[in-house]
C-alpha cells in the first residue's frame, strides 16, 4: 500500500533499524557510569551526538536530545524566555508554525507574556522586513520554522536569523521537516528536531543551544543532558537517530532531485485531471517530497478514507473535516482554500509507478465524493432577483459553499449572494472559492446567529 505521508512520520531507514538492534546489545547501560559497560555506553551516546551535531552543523557540545521534537521546541523557548526574562517577555513567533510552537506561545501569553503573530503571504512564506517590524526591545526570542510541515514552503532563515541578530534577538528554528534534506542555514540561535521526521525512530528530539544564547533550563535540575533534557537517555533510539540522520544526509541530494521530479508532476497533472483544485503552497522554493492542494466542493475528510479505500495513505494540512468545524491556521493565514485538502509527502524510495497509479485514482475519488454531496455544475438561469440571500446555518463545510455555486446563477452579472454560515470555515473558503470562480468578495457582516458573507457575481 502507498504511503504518502511522511511528513507526519517517515518509514524506519534501514539503517535505523540496524543501527536500533546493534545498540539494544551495546548500549543499555547508564552512561554516568565509570565501569565497562557505563563506558560503552558513553562512547556510543558521544558518537551519536557528535554524528547530529555534524548534521545540525553545531558543536557537540551545543546539542542535546530529547524526548521528542516537541519536547525540543517547548524546553527550547521556555529556556530562552526564561534566561532573558530581563530583557522582556515579548515573543515572535509566525502565523504557521506548528502547533508545538503556537502552544508554547499560549503558554507564554497566560503567564502574562506578549505574542506577536508574523503574518504569511499567500505561497506561506515570511519576509525578513516582516520579522523586522516585529521586534521591539521587549523581544526575548523569535522563531521560524524552515519549512512548513502543511503545504512546503521554505521560509527564509538566513534572512531572518540576520534582522534577528541585528537586534541582538535569538531565533528558534523548528528544523522537523528540512533537516534530512540539509543543515539550516543562517545565524539562527537554537534549533530543534524531530528523529522520526527522517526516519529515525519515534521518541527522539534534537535541541541545539548556541553558546552565548541565554539559557535557563525550567524544571527540577538534571545532571544529564547539560541539565535541558531530564531523565534516562534511550540509548540505543538515540543511536539510531543518528546513525539514520546520517545515512539520509548521503543519499539527501539524489532524492530531493528524484522525488521533485515526481512533486512536480502532481503539481502539474492534479489541476489537469480534476475540475476546480487549487495547489498551495510556494511553486519552487520548497521542500523536495511534499506537496499539498485542495479540491472545491468535497468534504476532507471523505476524500481521504476514500484514497484510503484505493490503497494510497495520505494526510490533509487541513483539519476542516466533517469531524471538526475549525479549519487549518496556516490555510487560514494563506488565506487559500481549505476544503477537500490534501497533502501528499512522499518518503525516499518512493517509486514513480506509485504516483502515477495514484494521478489515475484521484480523479474518480474526487468524482466520487463529490457525486454523493449532489455536486454538479449548475445550469444557466434566468435571474430570479439583483440579490439573494440563503441560510446555511447548522450546514459544514463544503455544503455552503456548494450551495453558493447553485445559487450565483440566479442573480444578473453585478447581483449579490448572501450566505448565513455558523461554520467557521466559511471565512476561508467563501474568499477562495471567489478567487478561483472570477466573483467577487465584498466582506462579512456579523448576525445574532453565525455570519453573513457577500458576494457579487463576476462576468
Amino acid at each position: 500500500m502507498p504511503y504518502f505521508d511522511s511528513a507526519s512520520a517517515a518509514p524506519l531507514h534501514p539503517v535505523a533499524r540496524q543501527a536500533l538492534q546493534a545498540s539494544l546489545d551495546e548500549g543499555w547501560a547508564d552512561p554516568a557510569r565509570l565501569y565497562r559497560e557505563g563506558r560503552r555506553a558513553r562512547l556510543l551516546l558521544d558518537a551519536a551526538r557528535e554524528a547530529a551535531a555534524e548534521a545540525v552543523g553545531c558543536r557537540a557540545d551545543e546539542l542535546v536530545f530529547t524526548p521528542s521534537g516537541t519536547h525540543a521546541v517547548h524546553t527550547g523557548i521556555a529556556g530562552v524566555l526564561a534566561g532573558r526574562r530581563r530583557v522582556g517577555g515579548h515573543l515572535v513567533v509566525s502565523a504557521v508554525e506548528h502547533s508545538s510552537v503556537l502552544h508554547s506561545a499560549a503558554a507564554h501569553e497566560a503567564r502574562g507574556g506578549s505574542v506577536f503573530e508574523v503574518p504569511v503571504d499567500r505561497w506561506g512564506a515570511v519576509s525578513a522586513a516582516g520579522y523586522a517590524d516585529a521586534l521591539v526591545p521587549a523581544t526575548a526570542l523569535a522563531c521560524l520554522q524552515s519549512a512548513n510541515h502543511e503545504v512546503g514552503t521554505v521560509q527564509p532563515v538566513a534572512e531572518v536569523a540576520e534582522v534577528c541578530g541585528a537586534a541582538g534577538v535569538p531565533l528558534l528554528v523548528d528544523a522537523a521537516q528540512s533537516l534530512a534534506w540539509g543543515p539550516v542555514e543562517g545565524a539562527w540561535s537554537v534549533l530543534a528536531a524531530s528523529a522520526h521526521k527522517w526516519g529515525g525512530p519515534p521518541g527522539v528530539g534534537l535541541l541545539a543551544v548556541r553558546k552565548g544564547v541565554r539559557f535557563s533550563p525550567q524544571g527540577p535540575a538534571d545532571e544529564r543532558e547539560s541539565g535541558r533534557s531530564p531523565g534516562f537517555v534511550n540509548l540505543p533510539a538515540i543511536v539510531a537517530a543518528a546513525a539514520s540522520l546520517r545515512a539520509v544526509r548521503a543519499e539527501a541530494d539524489a532524492e530531493a532531485a528524484r522525488l521533485r521530479i515526481l512533486v512536480d508532476r502532481i503539481r502539474r497533472r492534479v489541476v489537469r485531471l480534476v475540475p476546480d483544485v487549487e495547489v498551495v503552497g510556494h511553486a519552487d522554493r520548497r521542500l523536495p517530497h511534499l506537496v499539498t492542494f485542495s479540491c472545491l466542493y468535497v468534504d476532507g475528510e471523505a476524500l481521504l478514507h476514500e484514497l484510503d479505500r484505493a490503497g494510497f495513505s495520505v494526510s490533509s494540512g487541513s483539519s476542516c473535516t466533517s469531524s471538526t468545524l475549525t479549519p487549518s491556521h496556516v490555510l487560514r493565514a494563506m488565506g487559500v482554500l481549505s476544503e477537500g485538502n490534501v497533502r501528499v509527502s512522499l518518503p525516499p524510495g518512493t517509486p514513480a509507478a506509485e504516483v502515477n497509479a495514484f494521478l489515475e485514482v484521484l480523479p474518480g475519488a474526487v468524482a466520487g465524493v463529490r457525486e454523493r454531496l449532489g455536486v454538479s455544475e449548475p445550469a444557466a438561469e434566468e435571474p430570479e432577483a439583483d440579490s439573494l440571500e440563503l441560510d446555511t446555518l447548522g450546514l459544514r463545510c463544503p455544503q455552503p459553499v456548494i450551495e453558493l455555486a447553485r445559487a450565483i446563477v440566479r442573480v444578473p452579472v453585478g447581483g449579490t449572494v448572501t450566505v448565513l454560515s455558523d461554520d467557521e470555515v466559511a471565512r476561508l473558503d467563501i474568499p477562495a472559492w471567489c478567487a478561483m470562480r472570477g466573483h467577487a468578495y465584498l466582506g462579512e457582516t456579523p448576525r445574532p446567529t453565525g455570519t453573513a458573507y457577500t458576494v457579487r457575481r463576476g462576468a
